[in-house]
C-alpha cells in the first residue's frame, strides 16, 4: 500500500467519526511555547568498587572517627562545612556544581557503624584514585523509627574529622538534595 500525502496507507485512515472525537478531546489542551533551552540531566557517576577485604589503614581510619564528637554544622537548607583556613569560595564553587562528581556513596538501609565503615573505606578509594568530588547519600530519614535523619548529623561529624576533606555542602535536588551531600576532598595530584 502506498501512503496518502499525510503519511497513513489506507488501512490506517481516520475517518471523520473518529478526527471529530480527537478534535473535540484536544479541545482545552494549550500548545507549549517552543523553547530554544534544553535541559541535560547529568549521568549518575559510577561507583568506585568497594575493596574486598579491610585493609589496615581504612580500619585505623574508621578508629579515628569518632561519634562523641560533635561540631556545629548548621542544619537545614544551608547544611554546610568548609575547612578553616580556605577561602568561602571554595564551598560556594562546591554548591554550584564547579567540580564534576566522580564517585558516589549511597547508605541508604545501613546502620550507623556500617555507615562509617563504608564512608571510611569509600573515601580512602576516592583519594586513591584521585576522585575529588564525591556524593553521600545519606538518606532523609523517611525510614526511620521518628521519621528523621539518623545518618545526616553522623555523616557530617565523621566528614569534618577526615583530614582529606576540605568541604561539603548540602547536594542539588538532582543529586539527592536534603538527602545527600557533595563532598570536595583534597587533591592528590
Amino acid at each position: 500500500m502506498k501512503p496518502d500525502k499525510k503519511g497513513l496507507t489506507s488501512d490506517q485512515t481516520i475517518n471523520e467519526e473518529e478526527a471529530a472525537l480527537f478534535r473535540e478531546a484536544m479541545r482545552d489542551v494549550i500548545p507549549l511555547t517552543p523553547s530554544r533551552q534544553v535541559v541535560h540531566r547529568p549521568k549518575p557517576p559510577r561507583p568506585i568498587p568497594r575493596p574486598a577485604v579491610q585493609t589496615a589503614t581504612t580500619a585505623a581510619s574508621q578508629d579515628t572517627l569518632s561519634d562523641h564528637v560533635s561540631l556545629e554544622i548548621p542544619d537545614g537548607d544551608e547544611w554546610a562545612y568548609l575547612r578553616p583556613g580556605l577561602p568561602r569560595q571554595t564551598l560556594r564553587r562546591l554548591r554550584r556544581g564547579h567540580w564534576k562528581i566522580q564517585a558516589e556513596l549511597d547508605m541508604h538501609g545501613m546502620t550507623q557503624n556500617q555507615a562509617r565503615y563504608a564512608l571510611v573505606a569509600f573515601l580512602d578509594e576516592c583519594s586513591r584514585y584521585g576522585a575529588r568530588c564525591v556524593c553521600v547519600i545519606h538518606g532523609r530519614g523517611l525510614g526511620s523509627k521518628n521519621h528523621e535523619p539518623v545518618l545526616k548529623l553522623k555523616v557530617g561529624n565523621w566528614l569534618a574529622q577526615r583530614h582529606d576533606v576540605l568541604a561539603f555542602c548540602q547536594a542539588t535536588p538532582e543529586y539527592g538534595g536534603r538527602g545527600a551531600v557533595l563532598v570536595l576532598l583534597k587533591s592528590t595530584v
